[in-house]
């Protein structure tokens, strides 16, 4: 499907890997140009130059840490010098649930670090680069949650609260940013099968097989389609979100978790 995006421009942050990876190749596919944000640099250059190869679009790797304002301030100068403005800003930032002991325990600092790339990292984004997106009705920020910001997921409290936070933070700026013409919605993944998640499956299965072991594990989980999602269909939801078929939607959640969240007993 034409979604009618060729030749505007989108600057993804997270783009290295994972969901912003594969929101990069969405938008590529629909003839986007991009500038790709990530904090690792030799990820990231290599993400642009296959996306650029592959799509025969402009891919632009521009290093950001959200964690520091000044590196995400110099990122936004960056793609300003660059193009006059942009139509397309996604975020798809934040760490993976990295402890599994209880997180009330944790120490003022643990809990800042995730809340610093998670929300304040998004929020700096968002600040140094709203300016730059298009007022005429194309411009569109789209952010990348997750279900734990919509249920109760163990272990995960810091996780879970900074998904939350930025579920709110969107409807905030749908309405912030409504006058400008400009669309803010979240799109809010489950379990979905990175290249970290798949390399973890792959190791969990053991002698089993992995697609048996994976649907077992996803059923466990409250998953009704007993699969975890593909970073493609993130993506696609971005794509769509992002295009002209969507400029009635705001402020909203799209959900793509397989049922996860849908209670299902």
């Amino acid at each position: 499907m034409d979604l009618g995006l060729r030749d505007r421009i989108a600057v993804i942050a997270g783009a290295s890997k994972g969901i912003g990876k594969g929101i990069a190749r969405a938008l590529a596919a629909e003839g986007c140009n991009l500038f790709l944000l990530a904090r690792n640099g030799d990820e990231l250059r290599a993400t642009a130059s296959a996306i650029a190869d592959e799509f025969g679009v402009t891919a632009t790797p521009v290093i950001a840490d959200v964690s520091d304002p000044d590196s995400v301030r110099a990122a936004a100068a960056t793609v300003r010098a660059a193009v006059p403005e942009i139509n397309i800003l996604a975020t798809s930032v934040g760490t993976a649930i990295r402890r599994q002991d209880r997180t009330i325990t944790w120490s003022d600092e643990d809990w800042q670090a995730d809340i610093e790339i998670k929300v304040t990292g998004i929020l700096r984004v968002i600040r140094e680069f709203e300016g730059m997106i298009a007022s005429d009705g194309s411009g569109r920020i789209v952010n990348i949650t997750g279900a734990s910001g919509m249920m109760t997921w163990m272990p995960a409290l810091n996780y879970g609260m900074n998904n939350a936070a930025v579920i709110h933070a969107t409807g905030y700026l749908a309405a912030d940013l409504a006058g400008r013409g400009i669309t803010v919605n979240t799109v809010v993944p489950g379990i979905i099968g990175t290249e970290w998640r798949e390399g973890w499956a792959g190791g969990m299965a053991g002698d089993q097989d992995k697609a048996d072991w994976l649907a077992d594990f996803c059923g466990s989980k409250g998953i009704p389609v007993r699969r975890w999602g593909k970073v493609e269909e993130i993506g696609d939801a971005v794509a769509f979100l992002a295009s002209d078929r969507a400029g009635y939607i705001t402020g909203t959640r799209l959900v793509v978790d397989g049922g996860l969240t849908a209670n299902i007993r």
